[in-house]
Formats: C-alpha cells, structure tokens, sequence
C-alpha cells in the first residue's frame, strides 16, 4: 500500500503582500523521486524552503510523515528535521574541514554515537557515493561532482527518511550529473530513501522523477502533475509541452 510521508494541504505562501501561492495542494509518497519544476522564478526554491521549515506558510499544513510540521514549534521542528536531509545547491561543505569531518558534524550534533562510531559511519556515507578512501581530502582539493557527492553524503549522514535536493546537478558537466543523477536513482532503491528535488534538468527530471509538480507563477498554483514521462507523452497545453521538450519536439 502507497504510503504519502508529505501532505501539502491549502497552502498559501507570501512575501509582504505579494502571493507566491494560493491554495497549493499535493503529496509525496514513500519512496518516491519527487520533482519540483518549473520555469526560473516560479518559485520552486521557495517551495522548497516551506517544506524544510525555512520559510513559515501564511496559510495550509504541511504534513511531514503524518506530523504538521508547519504549525510545530522550534523543538519539534527540529525532531522532525532529524529526520529529513538537505542537499544544498552549492553543496555548502565546510572549506576548512575534510570531507569526513563535514559528514562526521550531524552526527556529532544530533546522535549518540561515541567518536569511533561517528569517523566509521562518516567514512561508510561517502564510500556510499562513491567517495572511499577521500575521508582527508578538502573540499578545494576534489572536483565538482565529487563535491556533489560529499555534499550527498552529509545529507544522508542520519539515515534520512526524506533527504531534499536543491538543483543537486546544477554546474556540473553532462556526465557528471548523469552520474549523480544515478546515484540518486541508486539509493532511493537501495535505502528506500524519499527524494524531494528541485531542478530544471531535463535528464534529470526524466531519468530519475516518479512523480513531479509543475509550479507556475501566472496562475500562482500547480499547473501539472505526474510522472513526468507521462506528461511529456501527454501534456495538459502549450507551455508544459514547451517547458518538457524546450521547445523541440521529441
């Protein structure tokens, strides 16, 4: 039975007086590889931010494995937290600390575990994304992707339910994303692990999403949604069509 671990209900999001959203509605299932897309400004990183509790909703619930996330208090935002990972765009690692002592720092502030657990699970999350044997290595001393990676293997450090992804291959070579793009498909078979990602990658969107959400801001509200293989197949008008194809016809 498909279980929803997300539940976005009668969402309304605002700055000021300007309406982002009005009356946003979806869920995500467990296990899913969830795509946020949308053309630049759409607001799909905003989205992001209400689902991470960085940004406080004017109206609705947001409903996180069955706990209402959006009205809980600083406390259990963080407990619900401990269970979600983010994978920031930038990758944001820590310059002056290696890549295990960057993955090793949730652990240290939110687990129990003695110190020789920690540097073994820290140098297990990233032998998990390929990265084994670069525990020492500095952020400045690998490349692109592999800081990518570290930055996946950070997210994952608590074992994560949810694990959220902002353009987790933006700036990175073809190649490169495909190979993140494939580890992302791998450890949301292996672990069970529920993706949230935000992106405008078309081999992205198509090689990894099982269910996405089109957000536009004409109409201030969903304006598709699906598996995006099947709205490429079958897209609702002119503008999801355009957006899926980028204008050339498949």
């Amino acid at each position: 039975m498909t279980k929803e671990i997300i539940s976005v209900k009668n969402l309304r999001v605002a700055y000021g007086d300007y309406v982002l959203f009005d009356d946003i509605n979806f869920s995500v299932n467990e296990k899913d590889v969830f795509i946020i897309m949308g053309a630049s400004g759409c607001g799909k990183s905003s989205m992001l931010r209400v689902l991470t509790g960085l940004v406080t909703p004017v109206k609705g619930e947001v409903l996180i494995d069955g706990k209402d996330f959006s009205k809980a208090d600083a406390l259990e935002k963080t407990e619900i937290m401990k269970e979600c990972g983010v994978m920031y765009q930038s990758g944001a690692l820590f310059s002056s600390m290696t890549l295990k002592e960057n993955v090793a720092m949730p652990l240290e502030l939110y687990s129990n575990y003695s110190k020789k657990e920690i540097d073994e699970l820290a140098s297990y999350k990233l032998a998990l994304t390929g990265l084994g044997g670069f525990d020492d290595f500095y952020p400045s001393e690998i490349s692109g992707g592999m800081k990518k990676r570290a930055a996946l293997s950070r997210a994952l450090a608590l074992d994560p339910k949810i694990l959220y992804c902002d353009e987790p291959s933006a700036g990175l070579d073809p190649i490169s994303s495909k190979r993140l793009d494939d580890l992302i498909k791998e450890l949301n078979q292996s672990l069970g692990t529920t993706f949230v990602i935000v992106t405008h990658e078309l081999q992205s969107i198509f090689g990894i999403g099982t269910n996405s959400i089109y957000l536009d801001n004409s109409v201030r509200n969903i304006m598709a949604r699906g598996n995006p293989n099947e709205l490429l197949k079958n897209p609702p008008n002119a503008q999801i069509r355009e957006f899926l194809t980028r204008g050339i016809e498949k």
